[in-house]
């Protein structure tokens, strides 16, 4: 969600949000009883297809069949037949495979309008109906054996935010399938320097897991166009949860193609050893009369005021209901579905600060029966109020009240570029003052550590964090201006070359961090938006990944690089716990500037093959002369370059860190 939305909502709803009264918990069991979520929806058989939805307050419920996916009369109309717990089903004999379906309820006296469901999971171009496909023949060949890259510890992972389409639209990305699911499957794409693109840069630069934006089916995208005429969106306005979205596919028309490319691309990246992160937006519907949980259960999935009107703690019109058991249960049922039958290994949740925590630790724990490691992270914030109590959301504030689910640390993104709701505001690695706490608290994960001051950081006053695996650390990501953008506006009479080492200390502090560092795609390659801060709708000009790589930005991309393998190298910088933090690392004394931050990790931490390790950060533009700790030290990264085997040897106490740079040291 758009950051500078969030905080205008989040000021304007503060006082309601604090004086809404408390929601209605507990339901009437008998007007909605609990039914379970993986009976629902359509099951194919070759002699046979069963349909299922869950609709307790209808009078009666009727299936559709179609031919098309639109348009057209029904083939057949099938009253469904009310079961046990709100259900309604029916079972059609023969073989439908390849026709379409909606399902009507009768609500109020009246009929409401077609849907495919909330439970479909195959549907036809702009997801107005279901489609009849067999799951198994969209398997692509070595589905079965498919297997998720390894991962040992959260902390190893190296996230990658980015947009299906961005990846590979441009003229100059040498990719086929063009923002298409199929464009993330090509090995051997190039620039027209030569220089690898798409999926063979991803593991060039080294990061474990690829965090794509929403591709469940979304609203926004007329799928009828022809690729080349449709507009531009970054999908968070759901449409049908459990379906990938068919703008992405070679043909949108066919239910089963999306699902058969979806499948080849996270098929693809697990064999470069990517792993896969879902954007999933839980938290609203992209329309709220015309959803298909309000036209099957109206009001039902929804929070309302106290004055019957919908709650907005999304910013979008509604907010969904985590706490209500149905609700709560589709939840879970659709990120087991996307990780079982899809291989999805972690999942981003839009605005998860509208959730409730007690659903949030549900799907943590339901995940578990499949992988623990697939890891779980979200925005802790809303952009509104919400009759929910903050005591029971999933706040930033609470995420230490969560098991093995992580936040996003907006105190470590503006102290190190400046706030992003003041586009000209600077911050630690734009020569900015006073943000050396904040960036002390990212650097321990936003966990408690002994040394830091509570008081001097620039939004949270108290640690968040129970585990450094728990904080996203990160610079920017697809909403607000790119982290080139933001300097470029904020730092207008700075040279290219000034800009570039801020974009490069800022990677250095992440990366470095405890905690789960987090890149926005393209990030490592001065990625620039033409200056748009808010590119939802933007034109692929705009939003496009420019493969077009100068010189400065082949610079950036080997210090990104370097720094990552750094991090994969030595686990002295992803250590697994607070106490390890707490004993192994310790802040050092700074004088005679006020923006410098030095640290060491001391001890072999974390299993580390390096003893002693001496960290400093310059956000000054002036160069800066620090006093070394006893010992003969190795610089092993600086402004330049890195060499863990050692770039030079420092002789005597003293050593001078360059302006607005990052210099790692290490005990011979």
């Amino acid at each position: 969600m758009n950051f500078y939305k969030i905080l205008f909502f989040s000021l304007l709803f503060f006082m309601a949000a604090c004086k809404s009264p408390k929601p209605v918990l507990h339901f009437d069991t008998d007007r909605y009883p609990l039914y379970n979520l993986d009976e629902l929806g359509m099951e194919y058989h070759p002699e046979r297809s069963i349909f299922k939805i869950w609709a307790p307050t209808a009078s009666a419920a009727r299936l559709l069949l179609y031919a098309e996916g639109t348009g057209g009369k029904p083939l057949q109309t099938i009253n469904l037949q009310k079961g046990p717990k709100g259900s309604w089903t029916s079972t059609i004999p023969g073989n439908q495979l390849g026709k379409y379906y909606a399902v009507q309820v009768k609500n109020g006296g009246k009929w409401l309008a077609e849907t495919p469901s909330p439970w479909a999971k195959a549907v036809g171009v702009n997801g107005l109906r279901g489609q009849i496909i067999d799951l198994k023949a969209t398997n692509p060949p070595g589905w079965e054996k498919d297997t998720r890259p390894a991962l040992k510890n959260p902390t190893d992972i190296i996230l990658y935010e980015l947009h299906i389409r961005d990846a590979s639209s441009s003229l100059n990305s040498g990719i086929q399938h063009k923002g298409q699911y199929l464009g993330l499957t090509e090995t051997g794409a190039k620039n027209q320097e030569g220089l690898p693109t798409g999926l063979d840069h991803m593991k060039e630069l080294g990061i474990t897991h690829v965090h794509l934006l929403p591709a469940f089916d979304f609203r926004s995208i007329d799928e009828r166009l022809p690729a080349d005429k449709r507009p531009f969106n970054w999908g968070y306005d759901p449409e049908n949860y459990n379906a990938p979205e068919g703008s992405y596919a070679t043909d949108p028309n066919d239910g089963a193609v999306r699902i058969r490319e979806f499948k080849q691309m996270v098929q693809a990246l697990h064999q470069a050893g990517i792993r896969v992160v879902m954007d999933v937006v839980y938290n609203h519907t992209g329309s709220t009369d015309e959803s298909a949980f309000n036209r099957i259960e109206p009001g039902y999935f929804y929070r309302k005021n106290a004055d019957g009107s919908y709650s907005n703690a999304s910013g979008c019109g509604n907010e969904t209901a985590s706490e209500r058991p149905m609700m709560r249960q589709f939840m879970i049922e659709s990120v087991l579905y996307w990780a079982k039958e899809y291989h999805i290994d972690g999942f981003r949740f839009d605005l998860m600060g509208i959730h409730d925590m007690v659903t949030m630790n549900r799907i943590r724990s339901a995940l578990n029966q499949v992988d623990p490691a697939i890891f779980l992270y979200g925005e802790g914030w809303t952009s509104g109020g919400s009759p929910l109590p903050d005591s029971l959301r999933a706040l930033k504030a609470n995420t230490w009240k969560l098991d093995g689910i992580a936040a996003f640390s907006d105190d470590l993104r503006d102290a190190l570029k400046g706030s992003v709701f003041d586009q000209k505001d600077r911050g630690f690695v734009s020569g900015k003052p006073e943000m050396e706490e904040s960036i002390k608290f990212g650097i321990v994960g936003a966990t408690r550590h002994k040394q830091i001051d509570y008081n001097k950081i620039n939004y949270s006053k108290a640690p968040w964090a129970g585990e450094p695996a728990q904080c996203i650390n990160y610079v920017n990501c697809h909403d607000n201006h790119t982290l080139w953008d933001k300097l470029a506006i904020s730092c207008p009479d700075e040279s290219t070359e000034t800009r570039i080492k801020m974009n490069k200390l800022a990677a250095a502090i992440v990366l470095t961090s405890q905690g789960v560092p987090f890149l926005h795609a393209g990030e490592e390659m001065l990625r620039s938006k033409k200056g748009v801060e808010n590119s939802f709708n933007a034109p692929d000009s705009i939003n496009q990944m420019d493969w077009n790589l100068k010189t400065a930005h082949l610079e950036v991309f080997e210090y990104y690089k370097n720094l990552i393998q750094l991090r994969k190298h030595h686990p002295a910088f992803r250590m697994r716990n607070a106490e390890q933090i707490n004993a192994k690392l310790e802040f050092l004394p700074v004088s005679g500037s006020q923006q410098l931050v030095a640290y060491r990790i001391q001890g072999n931490a974390n299993g580390d093959p390096w003893s002693d390790i001496l960290v400093l950060f310059n956000g000054s533009s002036e160069a800066t002369t620090y006093l070394l700790p006893a010992g003969n030290w190795n610089v092993v990264l600086d402004e330049n370059g890195m060499d863990e085997k050692g770039l030079r040897s420092i002789r005597g106490r003293k050593v001078t860190i360059p302006g607005i740079s990052a210099m790692i040291l290490v005990v011979e």
